[in-house]
């Protein structure tokens, strides 16, 4: 099947699928970063580039959506949903992408790992940035049903519990954020200072994962309150 037939196809059924169908490969994408941070802290690099490859894939697969949507993305078809409110929330999403690919192409690259005391912290910290954006897909996934009851009624409470769960996470988010970087100042003069550096680069962008989630939600927050 063409993109373009593809993207008609998921027009046909629903004005919001191809933006639900982008964050479902945003997703996956996420999900790869867990495993990857795993085996860099084992040392297994060969796993690690075998991660990095399937994130660079998946970043790519989410790009061509991107453009696809941006291509063809009706503009008198939207109802309940602008094409801004589509277009910003698929630009965010991208951005996510975006993120998980960076961060795995700097520590490939580098070869970089964490202290061994930071191990599980970290993880920990990345898992609670994954579930961010984990719980911004379920809430883009209930965009085809807000369309229908017209943004009213019983699916709007569902949408809001959703997204209150969001905000709960992005905190749990910045609360392991902090301590990671608590972890890493204690250790600043131990460890290279080039190293240093990038490590907060890292820690930055996973954090960043969790924000740019966030923005998701809140992008939806404006959409049920127009």
């Amino acid at each position: 099947m063409s993109p373009k037939n593809f993207v008609f196809e998921l027009f046909g059924r629903s004005p919001v699928r191809p933006l639900q169908a982008h964050m479902d490969k945003v997703r996956s994408c996420i999900a790869e970063l867990p495993p990857f941070i795993e085996a860099v802290g084992r040392d297994d690099w060969e796993a690690a580039r075998s991660h990095q490859e399937r994130i660079v894939q998946l970043e790519h697969d989410a790009d061509r959506l991107k453009k696809d949507l941006r291509l063809h993305l009706p503009k008198g078809l939207m109802l309940a949903m602008s094409r801004r409110d589509v277009l910003d929330t698929l630009l965010i999403q991208d951005q996510v992408a975006n993120k998980a690919k960076d961060i795995a192409g700097l520590m490939l690259g580098r070869q970089m790992r964490f202290p061994d005391d930071m191990q599980e912290p970290v993880q920990r910290f990345l898992q609670r940035s994954v579930d961010t954006v984990d719980q911004a897909g379920r809430a883009v996934n209930e965009l085809d049903e807000l369309v229908e009851a017209g943004f009213r009624g019983h699916e709007v409470e569902v949408v809001n519990r959703i997204l209150q769960k969001l905000d709960a996470l992005e905190h749990e988010a910045d609360d392991a954020q902090r301590e990671v970087r608590e972890m890493l100042f204690a250790r600043e003069t131990e460890l290279p200072p080039v190293s240093v550096m990038f490590m907060y680069r890292v820690i930055d962008s996973i954090g960043d994962l969790a924000d740019l989630a966030q923005r998701v939600g809140s992008r939806l927050q404006l959409m049920l309150a127009k």
